[in-house]
């Protein structure tokens, strides 16, 4: 038994028709009458296993979500992009191009994935966060901030917050026995506190 249908109800989105989805059957976290998300054919959201398109998001052209796999809120996946296993797209995150999402991986906030590029594994890109070109991105490595990992690049841990021009200078200020304080191109404060 098929577990959704197209409605009637249907939107315009950069010229592409888009249907909103009504679940057919209760699975996963969804219920029978539930309403979802956008697509625009059949062929975008699998009829197996618990995968999901919820709110608002929108999956199009021959971008597919599969296994279990849920798109969240105002996402966009696009072209032939492929979210799959328990793989999250949430927030406003964009993934597109031939761009893959898999394992326990989570993009959200408002990041990109694009290109050719892999996010997989544990791995989580968030905020303004731009992973393309071939990246990959597994394992434990987070991607966030403006970070922009492209390119043949692999990350298989470790946390990416930003990238700079080679020419930005990189100050590091103590604050405490434990942290430290990153700050780009630093300027002296000639603020003095006076007595009244």
């Amino acid at each position: 038994m098929k577990k959704y249908k197209l409605t009637k109800e249907k939107k315009e989105y950069c010229g592409i028709t888009l249907y909103r989805i009504e679940a057919l059957k209760d699975f996963g976290n969804v219920k029978k009458g539930q309403k979802g998300g956008w697509i625009e054919k059949k062929e975008n959201l699998s009829q197996m296993d618990d995968c999901w398109v919820y709110d608002n998001a929108l999956v199009f052209d021959n971008a597919l979500v599969f296994d279990n796999a849920l798109v969240c809120d105002n996402a966009k996946v696009y072209d032939n992009a492929l979210v799959s296993g328990d793989a999250l797209v949430f927030d406003n995150a964009w993934v597109f191009d031939n761009a893959w999402v898999s394992g326990d991986a989570r993009v959200f906030d408002n990041a990109w994935v694009f290109d050719n590029a892999r996010v997989s594994g544990d791995a989580r890109v968030y905020d303004n966060a731009w992973v393309y070109g071939n990246a990959q991105i597994f394992g434990n490595a987070w991607v966030s901030g403006s970070a922009r990992v492209y390119g043949r690049l692999r990350l298989i841990g470790g946390h990416f917050y930003y990238y700079k021009n080679k020419s930005e200078t990189i100050a590091k200020i103590d604050l405490d026995d434990e942290y430290e304080l990153l700050c780009f191109n630093p300027q002296e404060d000639d603020f003095v506190e006076r007595e009244p």
